[in-house]
């Protein structure tokens, strides 16, 4: 006999003998809970209206009856003057309550009061859509409006086309420069909500004085013709393209620049600014914005500027004054009267600026010429003032005031130098072009991938660059490795001169950087450059020149490099004495104070010392054989 397993569901019978069970449990009155009035009240609405619009109505008819009928009756009961018979108590109430409810409110037969309630009936639906016409326009009005589709008709504004971390940094510097024009306007055009928009970039309006400028935000594709039309690109002063915060970023870009030219056409002149990230793709993206316009490399551009700030230690918040609108800046002028003067009389003759160079008429700069170069017909200056006013030039030109004699000329060079090394933490894009261009100026770099011990070293330099390329985050790894940075630092007392890069401004408040360190937004930087070549595009090829690590570029040298420490003299002075070594004077960093003046006063006198630093335009032949001991950014000392 086979033995199987049973597998059988329990009988459901109680077992013989046993009590049926019981029902179940009494609530607390010893009766099964009831649902509550107004739990029933609430389901048997909630029926009703999912009947239907009919249901609805008719519900709301019934309960305004209920409160206009009893009120009227009242109304007429307690009125002195109201009926005696009881009919016509009842035809008044009706007058009253049809008035109130647009119901005619006519009496008599059956007939013509129902008739009356039908015209009624039918006033009310004409009146009611019509007002729902209107309602429903002036809302898709309104939507439209806040959605950010409705046509820009203006004439010489800026146009901001896409959206980056750079945008708001470009849109108020635009502001600044459009605040003391009258009737302008700055206008960006991006894919995305322009309320979100309008809530980011309010407060740089406000900041900018909004009172003389106007900032508009629509939503639409840049590189779609026809929201490109509805920003009137054509009429606009200047045009700026930023590259999206997206992987295919330069993609976007070459995409609007080729929409930009069906919009616009090749025959408008139209000055058109636009940025690239990776420098593989600025032949493509100049192809593309056709001839005249401008293309930024932001990596190249980055990584000249790193390079730059790593030979020059301090030398990024000069920059960042340099490329703002908010103190003294670049400017191109033409003053016919100047021509056949030479730059050393153009120096000493402008009396409220700082001449940097000249442009000529093919738009090739020539920074810190030679003192005897002449202005030629066509040719411009370039001058470095506080706004766009034409400088004051005296005639003749002012003699040169003789510097005091310095003993030691800055054009001295020692073979016997030691060799400079860069230790560089984290690995980047940028990377092979900041080493390539550390090696052209003649420094070593050494790839690290972990903390270096405290070095005396004063000719040892330190660069953080951002997370790897794909990073959600680039600049944690910045952040992280300053923080164990200033650690070390004051553990060993020992401090050497960092170079870190950020993507984004906001953490540039984040970031534990002492007096030594510079840090590099590159973002920002070329979001400023941006907004100087959009409003003087002959900058664009001034700056190039400024920004190349040998050649004429931005840098620091001590004052006691052209005058004796402890001379009592005028800025015009030092800016005649720089000239005489071949340099040209933008301004000077006080030795107690970080912050940069650039253009300060020519006649203000002051006490030169071996902390005070000049900034000036110059050759890197110019460099002192102390060069990494003569300024306070590079020595070692104990970290404060």
């Amino acid at each position: 006999m086979r033995k199987e397993l049973d597998h059988r569901v329990p009988s459901q019978r109680p077992p013989r003998g046993a009590e049926p069970p019981g029902p179940p449990a009494p609530g607390p009155t010893g009766h099964p809970s009831e649902p509550l009035w107004r739990d029933r009240t609430r389901y048997w609405v909630d029926r009703t209206v999912v009947k239907g619009m009919t249901a609805v109505a008719g519900w709301l008819a019934l309960a305004c009856l209920a409160v206009v009928a009893p009120a009227s009756a009242l109304l007429v009961w307690t009125d002195s003057h109201a009926p005696d018979t009881l009919r016509g108590k009842v035809e008044t109430v009706w007058r009253t309550v049809g008035q109130t409810l647009r119901l005619g409110g006519e009496v008599g037969p059956p007939l013509r009061i129902g008739l009356s309630v039908l015209l009624a009936l039918v006033s009310l639906l004409y009146v009611s859509t019509l007002v729902g016409l209107v309602t429903t326009a002036i809302t898709d009005r309104l939507t439209e409006l806040q959605r950010g589709q409705s046509t820009v008709v203006e004439r010489g504004h800026s146009l901001v086309l896409g959206w980056s971390e750079q945008t708001p940094t470009l849109v108020a510097e635009l502001l600044a420069a459009h605040a003391q024009r009258r009737n302008t306007a700055v206008v960006v055009l991006a894919d995305r909500d322009k309320l979100d928009m309008e809530r980011e970039l309010r407060p740089l309006l406000a900041a900018a004085g909004g009172r003389r400028v106007r900032l508009l935000c629509r939503r639409g594709r840049p590189a779609d013709p026809a929201a490109l039309a509805r920003v009137s690109p054509g009429a606009a002063a200047a045009i700026v393209v930023l590259p999206p915060d997206t992987p295919e970023a330069d993609t976007q870009v070459v995409k609007t620049l080729l929409a930009l030219r069906a919009v616009v056409g090749d025959t408008r002149a139209v000055r058109v600014v636009a940025a690239v990230r990776q420098t593989r793709n600025v032949p493509t993206a100049r192809l593309a914005a056709g001839p005249g316009a401008v293309v930024l490399d932001v990596d190249g551009i980055t990584a000249r500027i790193i390079v730059q700030c790593l030979v020059e230690p301090g030398l990024s918040r000069v920059l960042e004054d340099l490329l703002d609108f908010a103190g003294a800046e670049l400017h191109v002028h033409r003053v016919p009267g100047l021509v056949g003067r030479t730059f050393a009389e153009l120096r000493a003759a402008c009396a409220d600026a700082c001449v940097v160079g000249l442009v000529r008429p093919d738009g090739s700069p020539l920074l810190n010429p030679p003192p005897r170069t002449a202005l030629g017909p066509g040719d411009a200056v370039v001058v470095l003032a506080w706004d766009d006013t034409p400088p004051t030039w005296t005639t003749p030109p002012a003699a040169p005031a003789p510097p005091p004699p310095c003993t030691q000329p800055p054009t001295a060079r020692d073979g016997r130098t030691p060799p400079r090394r860069v230790l560089v933490l984290g690995w980047n894009r940028l990377g092979p072009d900041v080493v390539d261009g550390l090696a052209r100026n003649g420094w070593e770099a050494v790839r690290r991938t972990t903390l270096p011990d405290p070095d005396p070293d004063p000719s040892r330099r330190l660069l953080v660059l951002g997370g790897p390329d794909g990073h959600l985050d680039p600049d944690e790894f910045t952040l992280v490795t300053l923080l164990r940075l200033r650690a070390a630092e004051g553990e060993s007392g020992l401090r050497s001169p960092t170079v870190a890069e950020l993507t984004d401004a906001r953490h540039q408040p984040l970031a534990p950087a002492g007096p030594h360190t510079d840090l590099v937004v590159g973002g920002r930087l070329v979001g400023l450059l941006m907004a100087q070549v959009s409003q003087t595009v002959e900058l664009a090829a001034a700056f190039d020149e400024l920004f190349s690590p040998v050649g004429n570029a931005v840098r620091l040298r001590p004052a006691t490099d052209y005058v004796p420490a402890g001379t009592e003299t005028s800025f015009a002075a030092l800016v005649e004495a720089a000239g005489l070594h071949g340099a040209t004077a933008l301004g000077y960093r006080p030795g107690d104070s970080r912050i940069p003046l650039l253009n300060p006063p020519k006649t203000a006198v002051r006490c030169w010392s071996h902390e005070d630093v000049l900034i000036v335009v110059t050759t890197a032949a110019a460099l002192r054989p102390d060069e990494g001991q003569a300024r306070p950014d590079s020595e070692t000392s104990p970290a404060r």
